[in-house]
């Protein structure tokens, strides 16, 4: 299917790995103009390099903190001059805190209070007026089953995803008028850097002696994900692209789970 991205403008922020770079390359592969952040400049470097040699000029990169509104401001600002414009605005930058109540500082709490409004919030800002200006502008905000299933050892990432999900409709809503359309994709266990970590870890502490496919395999069986096993960062891409795409163009204020049916709530 052609999505009609070709030629377009996007804006992914946290695209040194996982899902961010995953998304860069799938909107590169669909003929957009890309522009992407991370905070490590190197990291940044050795990960696009080999998407800027394939697709030269349409990848743009540089360094910025989502949760700081100025450096934000500057790389959105610059992508903007470079391109002639935006499109699309992939709020993608994220993490997760491991705490339950008891163990959850205030420290930590703000923290991931502020990445997760923040994180969205300040690239918001500082696109907006060229995304209105734009006559197929959409937002893209991932998120997690999270929001509406929280887990016990994850409270204030929890909490911080039903918050953003809320966000996000409220900014669908206020945003239409504007022709910006806002939706969120909301993941589930996807293999990512931080499950080889975790099964580095198992392995190490005798927790697991088998391969990184069984150990998955296992978690997957245990966490009742219906398909039997880990989400790639391709497939949650594919999601993302599609409702940034014009083929979305009647989608707005929705959410598109990418979680091998792990959802339990109706």
């Amino acid at each position: 299917m052609e999505l009609g991205l070709a030629g377009r403008t996007a804006l992914v922020t946290g695209g040194s790995s996982g899902i961010g770079l995953a998304t860069v390359a799938a909107l590169l592969a669909e003929g957009a103009n890309v522009a992407t952040c991370g905070r490590d400049p190197g990291r940044l470097e050795t990960a696009l390099a080999p998407l800027r040699e394939r697709h030269g000029d349409r990848l743009h990169y540089g360094t910025a903190d989502v949760t700081d509104a100025a450096s934000t401001q500057a790389f959105t600002a610059g992508a903007i001059e470079v391109f002639g414009g935006l499109d699309v605005l992939v709020n993608n930058a994220g993490r997760s805190h491991t705490s339950t109540f008891r163990t959850t500082t205030d420290e930590a709490w703000r923290a991931e209070l502020d990445l997760k409004f923040f994180g969205v919030i300040n690239p918001t800002r500082a696109a907006l007026d060229a995304l209105r200006a734009s006559d197929a502008a959409a937002i893209v905000n991932l998120n997690a089953v999270l929001a509406r299933q929280p887990e016990p050892h994850l409270v204030a990432t929890s909490a911080a995803r039903a918050g953003l999900l809320n966000l996000s409709t409220s900014m669908a809503a206020e945003l239409a008028a504007d022709g910006v359309r806002v939706n969120s994709v909301c993941v589930g266990l996807i293999d990512t850097g931080q499950w080889r970590r975790r099964y580095e870890t198992a392995v190490e502490t005798g927790q697991s002696s088998g391969s990184y496919e069984e150990w998955s395999r296992y978690i997957a069986a245990d966490r009742r994900i219906a398909a039997g096993r880990f989400g790639s960062a391709d497939e949650v891409a594919a999601a993302i692209v599609f409702l940034a795409s014009p083929r979305a163009s009647y989608i707005t204020g929705t959410q598109l789970e990418v979680s091998g049916g792990v959802a339990r709530y109706v």
